[in-house]
Formats: structure tokens, C-alpha cells, sequence
């Protein structure tokens, strides 16, 4: 698409001033999906904090949907909140975890937490603008997220960066199996080592017969 092209269809599309009921359940979905993660954040209950992950990952498929990219809700769905929460609930039940509010959720550093996440939200956002700002979607239109699209898009043009995630999901794999190996293996050798009996003197030996 030419930039002309590119103009001409930003230009007729409705704009801010006149939203679709699609664009304002996006928005709300959002504010919840925001206000959700910014709990999970900041909560000293670990297990609330999970549960929150669960609201937020659910609003973010809720959201995908909203973009008809049905695979790719369907996905944070089944992955994201029925795999990967499910394994933290079970880790934190697993770890006697403190259900109650815990001290040690808490961090000293959390100006300088929120400095770094307030200046990486708006470098996503301005990346984000800059490179979709004549981008629309039709939302009345196919499903632009369906499997065979996502397929021919994830294998032809972003196949390069799906095969490098892969190798350093492998590389974190083979590292979380060295180190575990290597504190079992410490465990062992400092639990197994025999213990001395202090010696006894020869009269205490005499009186024991």
C-alpha cells in the first residue's frame, strides 16, 4: 500500500469522535485488563497476585477477540491462564507459600521499579503509534487472527525470530536442568557424610563391661 492509499484510508476512517461499540468495549476491557495487572503487581498476597494474572491474561484474550484474532485468544486462553497460572497456584500450594499477606512480597526498590515500567510503557506505545498510526483493522470484515493467517505469517515472515525463541526456551531449559542436578547433587554429598562417634577414653570402655 502506497503512502497516498495509506492516508485516504486513515481519512475515512470514522476517527476518535466517533467510536464503534467494538472500540469502546475495547477500551473498557483494557482499563479492567490494566487495572487487574496493577493489582497483581502490588498486592502482598501471592495468591491474590496469581489470581489477578488471571484477570488480567483473561482480559487481554477478551481483547483479541475484540481484534477477531480468535486463534490467538484461544491461545492466551489455553497456555497463558490454563497452563501457566495453574502451574504458579500449584508451585505456591506445593512451597507452603503464605496464603496471608506476606512482608517478604514487598521490595524496597519500588520507585525504581515503577520508573523503569512507566519508561518502557511509553517507549511501547510511541513504538507501537509510530509504526500502526494508518494501520486500521476492519472489524466488520474475515477474521484477520484466524490459524491459516497466523500459520503463514508466523512461518514466512517472522520464522526467524520464532526459531531463535525456541533455541533460548531450549537454553533455559538445559540450564534449569544443570543447576537443579548440581544442588541435588550438593544436597547429597553434604547429607550422606558419615558422622564420627567422638572416642571414648579406655576407663569409661572398662566401665561399660
Amino acid at each position: 500500500m502506497t503512502p497516498a492509499a495509506a492516508v485516504s484510508l486513515a481519512a475515512g476512517h470514522p476517527g476518535f469522535l466517533s467510536p464503534t461499540g467494538v472500540e469502546i468495549a475495547f477500551l473498557l476491557v483494557g482499563l479492567v485488563t490494566f487495572g487487574a495487572a496493577l493489582v497483581t503487581v502490588t498486592t502482598r498476597q501471592l495468591v491474590h497476585a496469581a489470581l489477578w494474572l488471571v484477570v488480567a491474561l483473561g482480559g487481554l484474550a477478551v481483547e483479541y477477540l475484540l481484534l477477531t484474532a480468535e486463534f490467538i485468544a484461544w491461545v492466551q486462553v489455553l497456555i497463558y491462564v490454563g497452563s501457566v497460572v495453574v502451574l504458579l497456584l500449584f508451585g505456591l500450594m506445593l512451597t507452603k507459600a503464605p496464603i496471608g499477606r506476606s512482608p517478604d512480597a514487598d521490595s524496597g526498590n519500588r520507585w525504581a521499579a515503577l520508573t523503569v515500567a512507566v519508561a518502557a510503557a511509553v517507549a511501547l506505545v510511541w513504538v507501537v503509534v509510530d509504526a500502526f498510526r494508518t494501520t486500521w483493522i476492519d472489524l466488520n470484515g474475515p477474521a484477520a487472527g484466524s490459524t491459516h493467517v497466523t500459520g503463514e505469517s508466523l512461518f514466512r515472515t517472522w520464522v526467524l525470530p520464532f526459531e531463535a525463541l525456541s533455541v533460548l526456551l531450549l537454553a533455559a531449559l538445559v540450564g534449569a536442568i544443570v543447576l537443579s542436578r548440581k544442588a541435588t547433587a550438593d544436597t547429597a554429598s553434604g547429607g550422606t557424610a558419615p558422622v564420627e562417634a567422638p572416642p571414648t577414653a579406655p576407663g569409661e570402655k572398662e566401665g561399660a563391661r
